[in-house]
């Protein structure tokens, strides 16, 4: 939830300008010992514009053993969009300060930033041709068993 209400919006309305620059999640196991995803908020004193930029760059890893790795094309990525400040589909957000208080000052990422992938849709009729096909097998190789056991004495 990143901080209470009351603070979220203090940092935001603050009356020498909103503070939070931008909120860059990370991703679960980065650190050692750490085993949910980090987020960093940056703030910036003293600035021109009322926009928060998220990225969600929680996907952006390489797994090694127990923990995972941010690649330098990672870190690229994540410093480019921060830099830029443009909107990045299913990564990044600059969000008006009016998005923001819409959303009664939350900061969670996935207000911002939509990840959700569609499905593919699912054939209903393959599946029931597959599985028509799976029972036919099962039927051939539950028969050769019995033929098997017969063989055996069982």
């Amino acid at each position: 939830m990143l901080f209470r209400s009351t603070i979220r919006k203090n940092l935001i309305e603050h009356s020498s300008g909103n503070r939070i620059y931008a909120v860059i999640g990370l991703p679960a196991n980065l650190f050692y010992g750490v085993s949910i995803p980090t987020t960093i908020v940056v703030f910036k004193k003293n600035r021109t514009g009322k926009d928060i930029l998220f990225i969600d760059a929680s996907k952006e890893f390489e797994k090694e053993r127990n923990q995972n790795h941010l690649t330098d094309e990672n870190i690229k990525k994540i410093v480019e969009t921060y830099h830029n400040r443009v909107d990045v589909d299913k990564y990044a957000h600059l969000a008006p300060i009016e998005e923001v208080r819409d959303n009664e000052y939350n900061l969670n990422i996935p207000r911002y930033v939509d990840t959700f992938e569609e499905e593919e849709p699912i054939d209903l009729d393959e599946v029931k041709a597959s599985l028509v096909k799976d029972d036919e097998e099962i039927a051939e190789l539950e028969a050769k068993i019995a033929e098997q056991l017969k063989i055996l004495g069982v």
